[in-house]
């Protein structure tokens, strides 16, 4: 299997306080694990593209753009939304990181990869069509499901969500549009309170109590998720890769392991081997214990390469 693993020196530059998880550490920590398991070495690595307007305001009217850009300050940070920050490098870092899903795109479309890893922040699946909140600005997996969409002319797009965070951004772009399927596991009642309960045909909520483990939370995905995606057929799979359900993690808590990781991956290749001709690209969610982080990127990107776990 040949893995696309796509970042940018921009994504670093993004900060909100030293004391904030969604940090640049993070990147650097999944590096640091990749680079030591000797994985990184075999992909084919790339600098994300930033994305254009055009490609942004496929899924967010332009005055979303235009109030972002207004809000970059020259020096230190603002304040968005809540535990949402901006410093005078996190516009340009989140382009990058919509434009790494939107180059992924275009290579398993033109078989220059059989799949890709975005590895870039600020994340994406809480920002809604007009509103930045959770961490995120735009909506990284939303620009590369549009892209694909109107690029290629996928028809069936499927969407999974493995972070411990309903996506409700992305629930709020895609929700009622016969075209996208969204699935989606989380942690329940938590973050971000909306969007939990929505009966929109094309949303596969899989809702969670605190404390479920892998065993139980394997059996959910397969109850839920299989049936509506082998239904679908998706022409396309990406994945919005969240590592925050690990249960080392501090921001939430369900008690998903590393093995958890590599065996969704797994799942999601299926079905884009049995539906959209192996074409799958994931983007990186959430994930804020460093090590667990690191391990479960490595546990993921094993399975996209077609490794063994251990």
């Amino acid at each position: 299997m040949i893995t696309a693993y796509l970042t940018h020196p921009e994504c670093h530059r993004h900060h909100m306080g030293p004391e904030h998880p969604e940090s640049p550490m993070r990147l650097e920590a999944i590096h640091a694990r990749l680079m030591r398991a000797g994985l990184l070495q075999q992909t084919m690595q790339g600098d994300a593209p930033a994305a254009t307007d055009e490609q942004l305001t496929r899924v967010h009217p332009p005055h979303h753009l235009q109030s972002l850009q207004a809000c970059v300050p020259e020096h230190g940070m603002v304040l968005l939304e809540d535990d949402t920050l901006m410093n005078a490098h996190s516009l340009q870092a989140a382009r990058h990181a919509a434009g790494a899903v939107v180059s992924g795109v275009d290579r398993v479309y033109r078989h220059q990869a059989d799949n890709v890893f975005c590895a870039v922040r600020p994340p994406g699946h809480h920002a809604e069509r007009d509103l930045a909140m959770g961490f995120c600005f735009f909506n990284n997996v939303a620009v590369g499901a549009a892209h694909a969409r109107q690029r290629y002319g996928a028809q069936r797009v499927a969407i999974l969500d493995f972070d411990v965070h309903q996506c409700n951004g992305t629930i709020d772009i895609f929700r009622d549009d016969p075209e996208v399927l969204v699935c989606t596991s989380f942690q329940s009642p938590f973050y971000p309170w909306r969007h939990l309960s929505t009966d929109a045909p094309n949303i596969i909520n899989t809702p969670l109590p605190a404390g479920t483990d892998g065993p139980t939370w394997r059996r959910a995905i397969e109850r839920d998720w299989l049936p509506a995606l082998d239904d679908f057929a998706p022409q396309i799979v990406l994945i919005s890769a969240g590592f925050d359900a690990h249960r080392d993690d501090p921001l939430a808590e369900c008690c998903l392991d590393d093995a958890d990781y590599y065996w969704i991956t797994r799942l999601a290749l299926d079905v884009a081997a049995r539906h959209a001709e192996h074409r799958l690209v994931s983007v990186l969610e959430g994930g804020y214990d460093l090590p667990a982080l690191g391990r479960g990127v490595e546990a993921h990107l094993k399975a996209l390469m077609g490794l063994p776990l251990d």
